[in-house]
């Protein structure tokens, strides 16, 4: 029974939901958040389909050199017919005679010589057409050039998607490690206030034998006020910095998340800039291989410019059937008697064809070919000027990082010896004041420089982490494909 009122206890006091949503609070590791990262944020998500556009437009450019082949049919009707401009001699010679002789057309006052505008002879008023048109290019320069260039826009596409994942790795570690360090801040906190409280247990328990003063008990409140006070702020910026982590990762806003591991797995290397240092070469940085691809793509285009002066070879090839009739209905109708006697009618579809090749010689342009070269170059000059300015950033940026990370080193390692120093000055300092030849005011003192000393270590710790994320970034050590697909653990 006892244990039964412990249970029903425990459900009234935790709210209801809170055992489900720690059920359902997925805990991930680094390599799980970059992994999900990676999947899911928007950034990598359109590099990744102008990488899939890139492969279509690849494709697009490689059918231009296959057969071009099109369709038509097409029903026209005319309610009037134009007219037909001839001599009148030459329009009775086309209007023809009847079974007596005369003329058909016959207009009174008009001479063998004089202009008519006699009825279109030529045409029906309804007629059809059904064709295949066939294209094929047999030589063109700025093709073979096209092709190239097209490949080498795959590439860029996919640089460009290696480069966003590269970002998303750096943003995603270092809002990982500002998660890890907050937690191990929190525990720090809570073992803080575990002793504080001990503390002010013991103390209030010799002021009632008259052994410590009720002021004594006040300091000692007073810190584990602070202590809470404070804890209660790291929590809330735990809180914003998994926020920050969720917006790295896209992950959902509404869902919890936990991080799993330990700062243990940080490993602190002292010569790690000298080990980068041998056979570094800034053509393996990913902003140096986009603008060589860039280069490459600028090559081309000034070889497009100039393969555009060059002349073309297509052949072509067209195949169909017509037909004419005095109204639209007659299109479709076979004139047996005809089709018989082999006599070429209306209302009966025929065929036709023709087949060739076409020569295109470009002659003159208006110099517009001239400058479009000139700009080409310009446009290359421009990128060769910008491989100057990003050696000279490549090399700045990794003097700066070693710098850092030197310094962050250092500085971790002093603040870990002065907390080391601060735990043991505090332990010393609780023992001699719990042996009554202490006094309490360095009892409170020594929880404060420890405090203090525990959060300068872990700014440090964390300083030194960012550095280390930024120092394999200048090295080009950030490697997005080493990511397995390992599932979140629950």
């Amino acid at each position: 029974m006892k244990r039964f009122y412990q249970i029903l206890l425990l459900c009234l006091i935790v709210p209801p939901g809170a055992f489900a949503q720690q059920a359902d609070t997925a805990s991930y590791t680094l390599e799980q958040c970059v992994k999900y990262a990676l999947e899911n944020t928007v950034d990598v998500k359109n590099a990744r389909v102008d990488a899939q556009i890139s492969e279509a437009r690849v494709k697009e450019t490689f059918g231009i050199g296959l057969p071009q082949v099109s369709g038509e049919v097409s029903l026209q009707h005319n309610q009037k017919l134009p007219r037909f401009f001839s001599t009148y001699a030459t329009a009775q010679g086309f209007a023809g005679q009847d079974e007596n002789g005369n003329p058909l057309l016959d207009i009174p006052g008009l001479q063998p010589n004089d202009v008519v505008a006699s009825p279109n002879f030529f045409q029906l008023p309804s007629s059809g057409n059904a064709s295949i048109t066939i294209n094929q290019l047999l030589f063109s320069s700025t093709y073979l050039v096209g092709l190239k260039a097209a490949g080498t826009y795959k590439e860029l596409a996919y640089k460009t998607e290696q480069q966003t994942q590269i970002q998303v790795v750096e943003n995603v570690t270092k809002a990982y490690y500002a998660v890890l360090v907050n937690n191990e801040r929190i525990n720090l906190f809570d073992n803080n206030i575990a002793r504080v409280d001990s503390l002010l247990r013991s103390t209030t328990a010799m002021n009632k034998n008259g052994f410590a003063e009720e002021i004594d008990v006040d300091r000692i409140k007073v810190t584990l006020n602070n202590l809470k006070s404070e804890r209660l702020k790291f929590i809330n910026l735990q809180n914003l910095s998994l926020t920050l982590l969720k917006f790295q990762m896209n992950y959902p806003m509404d869902q919890p998340l936990a991080v799993e591991g330990t700062l243990d797995n940080f490993q602190v290397s002292e010569n790690i800039a000298a080990e980068y240092e041998q056979g570094f070469d800034p053509q393996n940085r990913i902003e140096y291989k986009v603008l060589s691809t860039q280069r490459e793509l600028q090559k081309l285009d000034i070889k497009n410019k100039y393969s555009n002066s060059l002349p073309s070879l297509s052949g072509f090839a067209n195949l169909g059937y017509t037909t004419q009739s005095p109204n639209v209905s007659g299109l479709f109708k076979t004139n047996t008697e005809m089709e018989e006697t082999s006599q070429i009618g209306p209302d009966k579809w025929y065929s036709f064809s023709s087949f060739g090749v076409s020569l295109k010689i470009p002659l003159f342009s208006g110099l517009q070919r001239n400058y479009q070269v000139q700009q080409a170059k310009l446009s290359l000059l421009k990128i060769e000027n910008s491989f100057t300015s990003l050696r000279q950033s490549i090399d700045l940026s990794i003097q700066q990082n070693t710098v850092t990370y030197q310094n962050s080193i250092e500085t971790l390692k002093s603040q870990r010896e002065n907390m080391e120093l601060a735990e043991k000055v505090a332990r010393v300092t609780k023992i001699k004041y719990e042996q009554g030849v202490g006094s309490n005011i360095e009892v409170t003192d020594a929880e404060s420089s420890l405090r203090e000393a525990q959060v300068n270590y872990y700014n440090a710790l964390y300083d030194a982490i960012i550095a280390k994320v930024d120092l394999d970034k200048a090295y080009a050590k950030i490697d997005p494909s080493q990511y397995t697909t390992a599932q979140p653990a629950k």
